[in-house]
């Protein structure tokens, strides 16, 4: 029953999503002094564009400007797609977008029902990673390579927008390459 619910509200999300009249496409976003860039057809309103981003692989913490990161130096090994109840580095986490994962992150103690909600992307998703993450500026942060939306719910219709959009979208840099056969693990 629980996951029929949860079904039953990802296909109301994407089903507003779809009709959505609200795009922001033809703007374009100041990312930086001096920089710019357009937005990707569809991307939902309000959507965060960064550009410049490293793609290098470390072995050290990073300190990220976006909290989430969106992107930058990144460990060599990626984490698997899926959801998380435990927070893992952020440097896997950004491994993991440039193949191209949307990573959606929440506040943790989120509502069970609202879990379930994020449990669908990831099972009709293609590359979908979710997990709590300390620190959001909101409850809920979908972030892709370059890309980032700050949502107060998962029921917004711009989330499943963001995700229609972005998993393994035209902002990839290693695109058709999985987020599978990462790791699991958390530490």
């Amino acid at each position: 029953m629980r996951r029929s619910l949860a079904a039953l509200a990802v296909g109301l999300v994407l089903l507003t999503a779809c009709s959505d009249s609200g795009s922001s496409a033809g703007t374009t976003l100041t990312v930086a002094p001096g920089e710019t860039a357009a937005p990707v057809a569809g991307e939902p309103e309000g959507t965060q564009s960064f550009t410049g981003l490293e793609r290098t692989h470390v072995d050290t913490p990073v300190d990220y400007p976006q909290t989430p990161p969106v992107g930058g130096p990144h460990s060599k090994s990626w984490q698997t797609c899926g959801i998380y109840d435990v927070e893992f580095p952020k440097e896997r986490g950004v491994h993991s977008m440039e193949h191209g994962a949307v990573w959606i992150t929440y506040t943790a103690g989120m509502p069970a029902a609202d879990l379930a909600v994020l449990q669908a992307f990831v099972e009709n998703g293609k590359e979908v990673l979710v997990s709590p993450f300390t620190g959001l500026p909101t409850p809920i942060v979908a972030s892709a390579w370059g890309k980032q939306l700050q949502l107060e719910s998962v029921n917004d219709p711009r989330l499943a927008q963001f995700v229609k959009t972005f998993d393994d979208g035209p902002q990839t840099p290693e695109k058709n390459t999985p987020c599978a056969q990462g790791t699991t693990d958390t530490d």
